[in-house]
């Protein structure tokens, strides 16, 4: 059985749906400031297709446990299509994957649903640094599936900023153990604003690494090695070019694979 609610500030139910398979939630009212949506799963473990918002889309999560999402307003909306969370009427999905679904070969970074407070809906994108905490430049946005990478700034430029900090570096966590064999990077390429990073590190759960060579360049970039099973990975020592410019970013990492089922 799965549930979903919107709650207000106060914790008080808005509107909520409940269903076995597939629940679709019609919330009539515009969103304030402190509202949630809360999706609950009765503590299981499941491969579920969530749309918070039809204006966000939907992907193929991995929840572990309930996942509470908190409505974006202000600068934390500036990295979603205005559109998204706006109005007063909002249709809220969520729908059982199917097991060939889950056993599709396919990008098992995309989440449109992630958020920093996230802990329990994979795959969840985190970082030890973002450009002066603004939402334009936070982890989340380099799993979002929005590869528009020729500017920088508001939706839908979102990227991955690392506010100047050679040390910084991506981690993506997939909640369970999956078995991958290529990674895409796309760099934000606003040129001559960025710059760009010539070489990377990717380091992953079964404790190998590997060391990727990068180009100037808006298209994305494959890289590809043998099967390894991994639950998560992190991109770091981020070198970047030569050129002046001290604003190199992510715009997408996809990681292809199956999952370990």
């Amino acid at each position: 059985m799965y549930c979903i609610k919107v709650m207000n500030e106060n914790g008080c139910t808005q509107a909520l749906e409940r269903g076995e398979e597939e629940i679709s939630l019609v919330y009539t009212a515009e969103y304030h400031e402190g509202d949630q949506i809360l999706i609950e799963t009765s503590g299981e473990s499941d491969f579920l297709w969530i749309q918070l918002d039809d204006a966000l889309g939907e992907s193929l999560n991995y929840l572990k446990g309930d996942y509470e999402y908190h409505i974006p307003f202000g600068e934390m909306r500036n990295n979603l299509s205005p559109k998204t969370f706006s109005g007063n009427k909002h249709l809220i999905h969520l729908k059982k994957a199917k097991d060939y679904e889950i056993a599709s070969y396919r990008n098992l970074a995309f989440n449109v649903n992630d958020s920093h407070e996230n802990s329990s809906c994979y795959p969840h994108a985190s970082a030890n640094v973002e450009t002066r905490g603004e939402s334009v430049f936070a982890a989340k946005n380099a799993i979002d599936g929005i590869t528009a990478n020729t500017s920088h700034g508001t939706w839908p430029y979102a990227s991955w900023g690392i506010n100047r900090d050679p040390k910084a570096a991506l981690t993506l966590d997939f909640g369970r153990e999956v078995e991958i064999d290529c990674i895409t990077l796309c760099l934000r390429a606003d040129f001559p604003h960025d710059n760009w990073w010539k070489r990377a590190k990717i380091t992953f759960s079964d404790d190998s690494s590997m060391n990727i060579d990068l180009q100037k360049t808006a298209s994305e970039q494959e890289f590809h090695f043998e099967k390894k099973k991994i639950s998560c990975l992190k991109l770091q020592d981020l070198i970047p070019s030569d050129n002046p410019s001290p604003f190199p970013a992510l715009t997408q990492i996809e990681v292809y694979g199956k999952d370990s089922i």
